[in-house]
């Protein structure tokens, strides 16, 4: 790394419409903060972009002084790749425009929008996307993972609906990818992560969802967890696309529709989306209450921005996260078994393990359509490991690998790039499978010196 100069760094801030913040300015500890305790990484400055130009010129900087280059959009990442130690953090946030064409169902998005901030103009108009579960989530980094939620059985991943993307590649252009323009590079977005530039705007296509949703919780306790899930696995084969279920074991938090006595104790949460018509929600779902004798349940009408919110105060910024995940296509007595055991052991009460239902559209798109390869994912597991202070980490972690051990014989091998921790370069090529290959060839047309490798990174070939 070269050694900035105060001339360097005010010739960068006179062509900055944002701001250029050093440590020791007003605003550099907060801004190097993200969502992930963690991650406590002190970059040489922060460019906070005000809009493309400000990107060019932070991307430009970064090459002239020889500095490590990294990208925060939402800062949501559970490996940290927002925010390096030493080098130059391009930061997106301010930039979170949400333009919606509602006659073209199209919207037009920046790189710093979360999903509250897409959900709340899309919902405007009735519309939506299928985006992810916590709305502090930035789009930008969900997107180029591949990105999925509640609608994705409905209407396919995240990157199923993108039409286009503004890119500011390695050198300093500004490109528009798109299935027409650059078809390489758009295939490569649209889950390769962020290794070929830095994305400035989306265009995603809409679908008409809501402002209503039928959704909310069930709850079983532990003690009825094996049959509660083998119900669950017989029952969603013939789930319609219009209904997600996932599956959430953990300590009970205090709801209050849940009994007293019942807080802190361990329980299969299924929480429950369906999109299609509100008056058909109730029949559609009853069969969940048979899978056993439930101790509560929260279900009903519910706005979709609201769904999209409801998981927010358990996965507040801050706390300190560590995950393990794997993909299944199946789900036999003997895994269920596993994360039975596993979830009756976490280790602190915000801990959980989690089953993500896929299949209905995301499975049905072409593997080779998207850079995302895991169309045999039918369900995506997420050991949560979450906790306040350093002096939790080693069981925390420790918790999380076993149950990851112990599950991987039943997995497909594949992993979602999303889910990867910063201490899992060994599953890059797991979590971008068959298109690996492809996506080295992509890299070195696009970004041949690897300028942008803070994330899960893809090496050009040597040239």
């Amino acid at each position: 790394m070269s050694i900035l100069s105060a001339d360097a760094v005010a010739q960068l801030r006179s062509g900055i419409r944002g701001a250029v913040l050093t440590p020791g300015d007003p605003g550099y500890d907060p801004a190097r903060t993200i969502w992930n305790g963690m991650v406590d990484r002190r970059p040489a400055l922060i460019v906070r972009c005000a809009g493309v130009s400000d990107v060019r010129r932070a991307v430009a900087f970064g090459r002239e002084q020889k500095l490590t280059i990294a990208v925060r959009g939402g800062g949501h990442h559970i490996a940290g790749s927002a925010v390096c130690d030493g080098g130059v953090m391009i930061d997106l946030s301010q930039m979170r425009s949400v333009r919606v064409d509602p006659a073209r169902r199209r919207a037009f998005v920046e790189p710093g929008a979360t999903l509250r901030d897409f959900d709340h103009e899309a919902q405007a108009f009735g519309l939506a996307t299928p985006l992810g579960i916590n709305s502090t989530t930035g789009v930008a980094g969900l997107t180029l993972g591949g990105g999925f939620g509640w609608l994705s059985r409905r209407y396919g991943m995240t990157v199923d609906n993108l039409l286009s993307a503004d890119v500011v590649t390695a050198d300093g252009t500004l490109l528009q990818a798109s299935e027409g323009d650059h078809p390489d590079l758009f295939w490569a977005l649209r889950g390769g992560g962020g290794n070929f530039g830095v994305v400035t705007r989306f265009e995603f296509e809409l679908h008409p969802v809501g402002p209503q949703v039928f959704g909310g919780l069930v709850v079983f306790p532990a003690d009825q967890g094996r049959t509660v899930l083998q119900r669950y696995r017989e029952f969603v084969k013939d789930a319609p696309d219009e209904l997600s279920v996932w599956v959430v074991l953990r300590q009970a938090p205090p709801l209050p529709f849940l009994p007293a006595g019942t807080h802190g104790t361990n329980v299969i949460v299924l929480p429950v989306c369906y999109s299609g018509p509100v008056e058909s929600g109730p029949s559609v779902v009853a069969p969940l209450r048979e899978f056993g004798r439930p101790i509560g349940e929260h279900l009903g009408p519910v706005p979709y921005t609201a769904w999209q919110q409801a998981f927010d105060p358990l996965l507040a910024p801050g706390a300190r996260n560590y995950w393990k995940s794997h993909n299944f296509a199946t789900l036999p007595d003997e895994l269920l078994d596993v994360l039975l055991r596993f979830s009756a052991e976490v280790p602190s009460s915000q801990s959980e393990v989690f089953l993500a239902q896929l299949g209905g559209r995301a499975s049905r798109i072409p593997a080779e359509a998207t850079a995302y390869p895991h169309r045999d994912a039918l369900f995506v597991m997420n050991v949560h490991g979450r906790w306040n202070t350093p002096a939790e980490d080693q069981e925390g972690v420790a918790w999380a690998r076993a149950c990851f051990n112990a599950s991987a014989p039943f997995a497909t091998g594949g992993v979602y790039v999303n889910f990867l921790t910063a201490d899992e370069t060994d599953r890059v090529a797991a979590a971008y499978g068959g298109h690996y290959s492809r996506l080295v060839r992509v890299k070195g047309t696009y970004d041949p010196e690897n300028v942008f490798c803070v994330n899960q990174n893809i090496r050009p070939a040597a040239t």
